[in-house]
C-alpha cells in the first residue's frame, strides 16, 4: 500500500489546480473587456439612467430558462430577498428552508421579519427531502426556499406539488446549480418554483464579482421584485415609493460583464459535466464512497464525496496533503447554530421575529434539530473544488488521490 503524504509519503500532486481567484481558472476574455470599456465610454454606469446592458442580461437569462421574466440585482442574497419580499409575509410567518446553505438564504427570511424553519436533508445529497418539509408545515407557513446544493437538483417537482397543495410559494435557490436538471431530465432548475434565484458571486459558475438574478413566470411577482430592487419606486409615476423596499440595483458594469458571462454558461456547465463524468468513472467503484449519479444532469459547482462510514476530517486532511484541496463538511455547523439564530442576535436584544409575538411561539434552534444535516457536516461529507478549466490530467490526479486515500483509510468502507 502506498504511503499517504500526510504520513510522510510522496504526494500525488504538487502543482496547483486552476482556481476561481486567478485568470487560469475563469473564462474571462476579450468580450468582457470590450463590454466594460463600452460602459465606461458611455459614461452611464447606473442602469436606471439608461444603456442596453441590464435589459440584455435579463432577456438572456429569461430566454436561457424558458421563462418570461428576469430581474437583475446586486447579489445572490439580494435575489433571495427579492423573492421573499415578493411573498410579502406578515411578521412571524414561517418559511421552510435547509440548514445546509449560505447564510444569505436565511438573511432574506429574517430581513422580512419571517421565521426560518429548518427541514432535514437527504444523507446522500444534502438536499431537502419532501418528507422533512411536509413535517415542518404549519398554518403560518408562507413559502419554501429550496437550495440545489453543490449543483445537484433537489426534488423540485415534488416540492412544487407540495407547495401548490398547501397554497404556498416555492422559491428555488439556484446559486450553486446553474442549468442543473432534475433526475430524468427536463428544463433547468429555477423554473419549477414560483421564483428562481441566482448568484453571480466570484465563486459561481459564471461571475461578475457579485450580482444576482431572479426569474419567474408570474408577472405580478416579477413586478414586485423589480420594484423592491429599486426602493419601490415606479419611476414612470414620479418620485414616490409604494412600500418599504431596498436599493438592490445592478450597475451597468456588472450587467455588461454578466451578460457576456451568461452566454458562456452552457459551455462552462457542459465542460464541468464532461470532466466530472471522467472522475465518476474513475472512482465510482470504491466501496464506502458515494459520488453523485447522473453527471450530465448535475451542475458540479463542487464535487461532494459522501462517506457513509464517516471519517470526513481525516479524508479531507489526507486529500489536501496529496495536493488535492478538500474540505470536511463544507460548513462548520448547520446555519441554525450560528449565533445570529442560536443566540437570536437579530434586532437589538429583542430576538425579533423569533419571539412570541409575532411568532406562534418562542423559537430556539438546538443541536440535533436536523440530524442528517449535522451528520453530513461532522462525519460524512467531503467537498472538492471543481472548475471547467481543469484538464483531463488534472482530473486523473484527483482520481488518483481519492483512490490512494481510500486504500489507506479502510474506516470509511
Amino acid at each position: 500500500m502506498e504511503r499517504l503524504a500526510i504520513d510522510g509519503g510522496t504526494p500525488v500532486r504538487t502543482r496547483p489546480f486552476p482556481g476561481v481567484l486567478e485568470p487560469g481558472g475563469r473564462t474571462f476574455g476579450e468580450q468582457e473587456r470590450e463590454a466594460v470599456l463600452a460602459v465606461l465610454d458611455s459614461a452611464v454606469l447606473n442602469a436606471t439612467c439608461g444603456g442596453p446592458w441590464l435589459e440584455d442580461l435579463e432577456s438572456t437569462m429569461a430566454r436561457l430558462h424558458g421563462v418570461p421574466h428576469a430581474v437583475g440585482c446586486s447579489s445572490g442574497t439580494a435575489a433571495l430577498h427579492l423573492a421573499v419580499a415578493a411573498v410579502d409575509p406578515e411578521p412571524g410567518d414561517e418559511i421552510i428552508t435547509t440548514p445546509l446553505t449560505d447564510f444569505g438564504t436565511v438573511i432574506a427570511i429574517l430581513a422580512q421579519n419571517a421565521v426560518p424553519v429548518f427541514a432535514d436533508v437527504d444523507p446522500a445529497t444534502g438536499n431537502l427531502t419532501v418528507e422533512s418539509v411536509r413535517a415542518c408545515l404549519s398554518p403560518r407557513t408562507r413559502a419554501i426556499v429550496v437550495v440545489h446544493l453543490f449543483g445537484a437538483a433537489a426534488p423540485v417537482r415534488e416540492l412544487r406539488a407540495l407547495a401548490d397543495e398547501h397554497g404556498i410559494v416555492l422559491i428555488e435557490d439556484c446559486a450553486q446549480a446553474y442549468l442543473a436538471r432534475p433526475p430524468g431530465g427536463g428544463r433547468p432548475v429555477g423554473g419549477y418554483g414560483h421564483v428562481g434565484c441566482f448568484s453571480l458571486q466570484q465563486y459561481k459558475h459564471v461571475t461578475s464579482g457579485d450580482g444576482g438574478l431572479v426569474i419567474t413566470s408570474d408577472a405580478g411577482l416579477a413586478e414586485r421584485m423589480r420594484l423592491f430592487a429599486d426602493k419601490a419606486w415606479p419611476r414612470e409615476d414620479g418620485r414616490i415609493h409604494l412600500f418599504l423596499a431596498m436599493n438592490y440595483r445592478m450597475t451597468n458594469l456588472t450587467a455588461a460583464v454578466a451578460g457576456v458571462q451568461l452566454r458562456r454558461l452552457p459551455g462552462v456547465v457542459r465542460q464541468r459535466q464532461q470532466l466530472a463524468a471522467r472522475l465518476c468513472d474513475a472512482v465510482s467503484g470504491l466501496a464506502g464512497v458515494r459520488i453523485p449519479e447522473n453527471p450530465h444532469e448535475h451542475a458540479w459547482w463542487v464535487v461532494p464525496l459522501i462517506l457513509p462510514g464517516g471519517g470526513n476530517q481525516r479524508w479531507a486532511q489526507a486529500l489536501t496533503a496529496e495536493g488535492v484541496t478538500a474540505h470536511a463538511g463544507w460548513l462548520k455547523m448547520p446555519v441554525y447554530r450560528y449565533p445570529a439564530l442560536a443566540q437570536r442576535r437579530t434586532y437589538g436584544r429583542s430576538g425579533f421575529p423569533l419571539t412570541s409575538p409575532p411568532a406562534r411561539h418562542e423559537w430556539h434552534y438546538a443541536p440535533g434539530l436536523c440530524p442528517e444535516a449535522e451528520r453530513l457536516i461532522e462525519h460524512t461529507l467531503v467537498m472538492l473544488p471543481w472548475n471547467e478549466r481543469y484538464t483531463t490530467s488534472d482530473v486523473d490526479d484527483i482520481a488518483a488521490a481519492v483512490r490512494k486515500v481510500h486504500a489507506a483509510l479502510p474506516s470509511a468502507r
